[in-house]
């Protein structure tokens, strides 16, 4: 909800449908990709907020239900916002497990390709195109990567690995990388620092993933450092 708003003015704001439902879009906190929709009435939403844990109602069963009550994977509420219309709830929350009940990590996997315009999934030059608009768009897409990957443990996958292994493993390579970061600029091999930094960047991903730690939390950190030396300047 908005911070200026009491629960119960929230409440009056809100545009029910004419069977007392409003949509609500569910986002991971960390990550910022989008988990699922689902639909709240008001008893829904009044235990959402008591007990900081997303409840829904059930169109198909006609009753309430809290999310991940029978699987585990619940999602823990950071925030909570309505839009303009005062039609549509965003919820921001972190995940625990995959937000699907088909084990994916978002409810969003399907992807309508051939829209004009946009690169396909299998377009090698699609990750060159994110770029060339935003230098730093690979780090979000990893972001998202690594969470799904915490989400659903896909069997085989090296994020899977370390997320098993837990957190002793992570900083153990997060400590190698570093190293190798070192040495490949000792050496003064452009080529091989890359690569390192490359290895590095992702552990360290990874760990904050771990840690349930978002970059928007490192770039916050940044500006206000910035932002201190501008003024100490």
């Amino acid at each position: 909800m908005s911070a200026s708003k009491g629960f119960e003015a929230a409440l009056a704001d809100i545009k029910w449908n004419e069977a007392g439902l409003v949509p609500v879009i569910v986002q991971d906190a960390i990550s910022k990709e989008v988990l699922m929709m689902a639909y709240m009435n008001r008893d829904s939403l009044a235990k959402s907020v008591e007990t900081g844990e997303t409840w829904f109602w059930s169109r198909s069963r006609n009753e309430l239900w809290h999310k991940g009550a029978t699987s585990g994977h619940v999602q823990r509420i950071v925030s909570m916002h309505y839009d303009c219309d005062g039609d549509t709830i965003l919820v921001r929350a972190e995940q625990t497990g995959a937000a699907c009940h088909t084990g994916s990590y978002s409810c969003f996997s399907n992807q309508v390709e051939g829209i004009a315009g946009t690169a396909s999934a299998g377009d090698s030059n699609a990750g060159a195109a994110a770029l060339s608009s935003d230098r730093f768009a690979m780090l979000n897409q990893l972001e998202a990567v690594i969470a799904q990957r915490y989400a659903e443990r896909p069997e085989g996958a090296y994020t899977t690995y370390l997320f098993e292994k837990g957190v002793d493993k992570i900083l153990k390579k997060v400590g190698e990388e570093s190293a190798e970061v070192i040495i490949a600029a000792k050496n003064q091999d452009n080529d091989e620092l890359r690569c390192e930094a490359s290895d590095l960047i992702f552990h360290l991903m990874v760990l904050l993933r771990e840690r349930g730690l978002p970059l928007d939390d490192l770039m916050t950190e940044l500006g206000h450092r910035h932002n201190k030396s501008k003024q100490s300047s």
